[in-house]
């Protein structure tokens, strides 16, 4: 089981350029919604630049993230519609949860935790986590997930198996709270994909012209669109840049997303780029993100 001793210090990856924070499974997280493996609560450029900020900065709002944190099956939750209240179904990267109630699967709402039992290693510029599977009426997954410090990158591989007797639907997306230097989201950043996006509706708050994005204010309150028209090939490639200082971070996916949100309000932007899981018994999968940091 994880170590929930909330005064167990964090892992700290290094490379030449970049420090990367890891919170030890269950101590600066505990809640149902993100995985607890790989929790990157910060990344520092050159011991200077800083890029993951909390989810919220207002105490009781919020569901819990900070930084780099990923989620599996925020509208596709494994098995809930099949159970009544009182029975469990999986998080994966958690634990089993217990649906509460009638009411749908809500992302947000917290759910009783049994959680996963996780093992870890770490080294100088790596950590490696296993998360292994309490089955649950036929599903059960091994999740793996190896991080890795090197020169201005830090990549995020992951494998996902599934070892039950039934198919595992689901998806899987990194929130990326993102805040370069604690700037607020504003007029001072530009978020660049590597295609135009095609949006129905920009909110208010934001200005678009071709691949590019930016913001005419600070937002007032949150902000979020889809983006569409992504390219049916990997990798999918975008970025932020703080412009006054030139500080921005690349990011590179190796597979195509089956949908690419970004959410945000005056204190975060975060661009979600989802991938599609459909694992048959016995079957597993890969993929990777990478990010680049850099002045």
């Amino acid at each position: 089981m994880p170590d929930l001793n909330q005064t167990e210090p964090a892992i700290a990856l290094r490379s030449p350029r970049i420090t990367v924070e890891i919170a030890r499974p269950g101590t600066v997280y505990r809640g149902s919604r993100f995985d607890w493996t790989a929790f990157i609560t910060q990344v520092t450029l050159d011991g200077a630049h800083t890029f993951c900020v909390p989810e919220s900065t207002t105490p009781g709002q919020g569901t819990g993230g900070i930084g780099l944190c990923n989620e599996f099956g925020i509208n596709e939750p494994i098995g809930y519609g099949e159970i009544e209240p009182g029975e469990q179904f999986p998080k994966l990267g958690v634990g089993l949860l217990t649906r509460i109630d009638g009411e749908s699967y809500q992302f947000a709402r917290p759910y009783p935790i049994t959680p996963f039992p996780i093992s870890m290693e770490h080294g100088a510029d790596y950590a490696k986590f296993t998360v292994e599977p309490l089955p649950c009426r036929g599903y059960a997954a091994r999740l793996e997930k190896l991080v890795t410090a090197a020169a201005d990158r830090l990549i995020l591989a992951y494998r996902l198996e599934n070892v039950g007797e039934r198919r595992i639907i689901t998806t899987e997306y990194n929130h990326n709270f993102l805040g370069i230097d604690g700037r607020p989201a504003g007029p001072e950043y530009l978020l660049r994909f590597a295609y135009v996006p095609k949006v129905e509706t920009w909110p208010e708050a934001i200005k678009a012209e071709g691949c590019e994005i930016g913001w005419r204010a600070v937002p007032e309150g949150d902000f979020n669109f889809l983006a569409m028209g992504f390219p049916t090939v990997p990798p999918h490639n975008w970025e932020l840049i703080h412009l006054p200082s030139g500080v921005g971070v690349r990011v590179s996916e190796d597979f195509v997303p089956c949908r690419v949100p970004v959410w945000g309000h005056g204190g975060v932007i975060c661009p979600e780029v989802f991938i599609a899981i459909d694992l048959a018994p016995g079957a597993a999968m890969t993929w990777r993100r990478e990010y680049e940091f850099f002045t």
